[in-house]
């Protein structure tokens, strides 16, 4: 018993004091999944300052379920959720993180150029370049295509933000992206950047759990996620 004892002892004590760090906040788990693709550029300095503070929280980036991201939420498989789409889901709250303004990006030579602002119409003889995301997730159909009923003359699809601008720099096609994800190539002589028509708005949103919502560390998330969205929409 008393062999028993000393080795079961220390593992109950540290069982305790595991349930302690997780009562007072500091330890936890931030399981992140994105449904926009241009969010990891925000995200990584974000995390970055994160870890520093706090280094018992268990971080994770879960990419392969941004497909099914709100309802893996829901079933606790993921934590957080970055999306610029709110629905209203039983348990489940949208903290406003940041507002953007969807831009689309020409090359300069493009006759696209030469417009002030975007209709759907000067779309209709384009290629669009998008992320390869559901059309219900894209701002340029639901803000600007899908209303008007229009569709571009080609759509073509890019994982990265870096190779979207290699394309639509070579001509190759048009995109509509953040404003901020451009703010490398706004001065740029190769690339022609115009709002949408009646300048769009959109508000991106960190979903989580009502539970978890005030959770400290969690709470510090959102306080940098948004310091650092300012930060972008500066540079």
């Amino acid at each position: 018993m008393l062999k028993v004892a000393e080795r079961v002892l220390p593992e109950i004590e540290g069982l305790e004091e595991e349930f302690r760090a997780l009562i007072s906040g500091k330890t936890g788990r931030l399981h992140i999944t994105l449904e926009c693709h241009a969010c990891f550029d925000w995200l990584f300095p974000v995390l970055e300052q994160f870890r520093r503070v706090w280094p018992d929280v268990d971080v994770d980036i879960r990419a392969g379920l941004a497909f099914d991201a709100l309802p893996a939420l829901q079933r606790e498989e993921v934590d957080l959720v970055i999306s610029s789409n709110p629905v209203d889901l039983p348990g489940i709250v949208f903290n406003p993180l940041f507002d953007y303004h969807p831009t689309l990006i020409a090359a300069a030579q493009n006759p696209i150029a030469a417009r002030a602002e975007i209709t759907a119409e000067d779309l209709r003889d384009q290629t669009l370049i998008t992320y390869p995301v559901a059309r219900d997730r894209l701002d340029i159909f639901t803000e600007l295509l899908t209303p008007a009923k229009v569709e571009p003359r080609h759509h073509r699809q890019a994982e990265l933000t870096a190779v979207i601008l290699m394309l639509v720099g070579s001509n190759r096609g048009v995109a509509v992206l953040p404003d901020w994800a451009l703010r490398g190539v706004k001065d740029h002589p190769d690339y022609a950047l115009r709002p949408l028509a009646g300048n769009v708005t959109k508000r991106l949103y960190a979903a989580t759990r009502e539970e978890d919502a005030m959770q400290p560390y969690m709470a510090h998330f959102l306080r940098l996620g948004r310091t650092e969205a300012v930060k972008l929409q500066r540079s």
